[in-house]
C-alpha cells in the first residue's frame, strides 16, 4: 500500500519547496488568532493554507564550516561523516564553536534545524577531553529523550561514551540500575530527574554542564519549578546550553535567571517550515469525516502519514477504526506507557507502518525520516501547537504537506 522515499542526507536541515494540495479547499475567513500557552484559542482558517516556498535566505544559505572544519576529535568527524552529514546547518553553524569555547548559548530556531546536533557534537567533543565529565540534558518528553539518546548513541560508536535516559512511564527500577554505572549523558524529562535526585541517584553537584532543550515547552507544561530545582542544585559555574523555538517574555526572563553572558545565536525565519505546503480539507455538512480521510489515505503520495488528535480517547479510536479498514495504524498517546509508545514510533520510522495517530506528545522534537503529510483531524488548541504538529514533515531538505480538517 505504500513505500518508503529515501532521499540523500546533506545536512541536519535545510529548505526546499512543495505546491498546494489540488484536493484541498480553500477559505478567505479571517478572524483574530492571538494566543495563551495551554489555552483554547480562536484561530484564523487563513493561518492553516500557505504555499510552501523558498526564501533567499534559506536557499542560498552557505555554512562558514564543514563539520571537518571544527575543532573536533577525527573520530567524531568519521562518525559525522558515516552518518552522511557533510554540511552543517545555519544553527550549527554558528553555534557548535561558541559551545567549544565553553560559553552559555541561546539558541533560538525552527523544529526540525539540527539543534541536537549542534549541542550533541561539542559537548561529545568536551566528554571525550575529560572522560569524567557529566552532563545533563532536560527535555519536556519522553519521546524527544529517547531520540536525543539515540541521536548520541549513533554518533559516538566505540569512544566509550555512556548515557542512560530517565523519563517517566519507564521503569524507574531499570534506570536506578543504570545510575548506578558513570554516565557522562543523563537525559531526562523534569519529573522523572527531580524524583531521582531526591531518591539521591543523581548528584547534581557533579555535573558541570546543562542543556536545556524546548524550553518554551517546558514552560508551557509547567515543568520550570522542576528546572529550577535542578539547576539550584549544579555548581554556579555551570556551562548553560538553552534552546528554544520561540522567544517571549517568559522566555527572556528564564534566559536571564539561568544563564551568564551567553551568546544568542537565532536563525528562526517564520512561525511555520517554509517547505510544507499547507491547506485545509472542507468537511462538508452530510459528509463523513472519516471517510475523507479514507479517501485521502488510499492516495499513493499519502505513503508515511502522522494524523493529530486533540483527546487520548480519540486518537485510539481513530487508530482503531483506521485497522479496521485496512490500514496499517498505529497510535501514540498519554494512556500507553513508555514502551508501547516507544513501539509505535519505532514500527512508524521504519515504515513498517504507514499511519500514526498521534495527540500534541508527539508534536514537538520528534525526527521521523520521510513523513510525507501531517494531518490535522482536529483542530489544535493553540496556533504554536499547530506550528510544532506540521513541523514533523518538510524537516531537512525534505518537503511535505500539512492539512487541517475544518467542519
Amino acid at each position: 500500500m505504500f513505500k518508503r522515499n529515501f532521499g540523500k542526507k546533506r545536512s541536519f536541515g535545510g529548505g526546499a519547496a512543495y505546491g498546494r494540495p489540488k484536493f484541498a479547499y480553500s477559505s478567505n475567513k479571517r478572524g483574530g488568532a492571538g494566543k495563551k500557552a495551554g489555552q483554547d484559542e480562536h484561530i484564523s482558517i487563513s493561518k492553516f493554507i500557505r504555499q510552501a516556498e523558498i526564501t533567499e535566505k534559506s536557499e542560498h544559505f552557505v555554512p562558514e564550516h564543514n563539520f571537518t572544519d571544527f575543532d573536533i576529535s577525527e573520530i567524531l568527524k568519521g562518525n559525522i561523516l558515516a552518518k552522511g552529514y557533510t554540511i552543517p546547518t545555519p544553527i550549527q553553524d554558528r553555534i557548535i564553536s561558541h559551545i567549544l569555547k565553553g560559553l552559555d548559548v541561546v539558541g533560538i530556531a525552527n523544529t526540525g534545524t539540527g539543534k541536537t546536533g549542534a549541542f550533541l557534537i561539542p559537548l561529545i567533543q568536551k566528554t571525550l577531553l575529560d572522560p569524567k565529565s557529566k552532563i545533563l540534558i532536560a527535555v519536556p518528553t519522553r519521546e524527544l529523550a529517547a531520540q536525543i539518546n539515540d541521536e548520541l548513541r549513533s554518533l559516538c560508536p566505540r569512544m566509550k561514551i555512556f548515557s542512560v535516559c530517565c523519563v517517566g512511564g519507564a521503569n524507574i527500577n531499570r534506570q536506578i540500575a543504570d545510575l548506578r554505572y558513570h554516565n557522562n549523558f543523563i537525559i531526562g524529562t523534569p519529573g522523572r530527574l527531580k524524583d531521582l535526585i531526591e531518591r539521591k541517584y543523581i548528584n547534581l553537584s557533579e555535573f558541570g554542564t546543562v542543556v536545556l532543550d524546548e524550553a518554551d515547552r517546558m514552560l508551557d507544561m509547567g515543568f520550570i519549578n522542576d528546572v529550577r530545582f535542578m539547576l539550584a542544585k549544579m555548581p554556579k559555574s555551570r556551562h548553560t546550553l538553552f534552546f528554544s523555538a520561540t522567544i517571549s517574555r517568559e522566555i527572556e526572563y528564564l534566559i536571564k535567571e539561568f544563564l551568564k553572558e551567553p551568546i544568542t545565536v537565532s536563525v528562526k525565519t517564520g512561525d511555520t517550515a517554509q517547505n510544507v505546503a499547507q491547506d485545509i480539507v472542507k468537511v462538508e455538512r452530510g459528509k463523513d469525516k472519516l471517510d475523507i480521510l479514507h479517501d485521502l489515505l488510499i492516495r499513493p503520495e499519502f505513503n508515511k502519514v502522522l494524523i493529530f488528535g486533540r483527546t487520548k480517547h480519540g486518537v485510539e479510536k481513530l487508530s482503531k477504526l483506521l485497522e479496521r479498514r485496512g490500514f496499517k495504524a498505529s497510535s501514540i498517546h498519554g494512556n500507553k506507557n513508555q514502551s508501547q509508545r516507544q513501539r509505535a514510533l519505532g514500527l512508524f520510522k521504519q515504515s513498517h507502518i504507514q499511519i500514526l495517530v498521534a495527540t500534541d506528545v508527539a508534536a514537538r522534537g520528534l525526527d521521523i525520516p520521510d513523513v510525507s503529510h501531517v494531518i490535522n483531524y482536529d483542530i489544535p488548541a493553540t496556533y504554536d501547537d499547530y506550528i510544532h504538529r506540521i513541523g514533523r514533515t518538510g524537516r531537512g531538505d525534505k518537503t511535505g504537506k500539512a492539512l487541517t480538517f475544518v467542519e
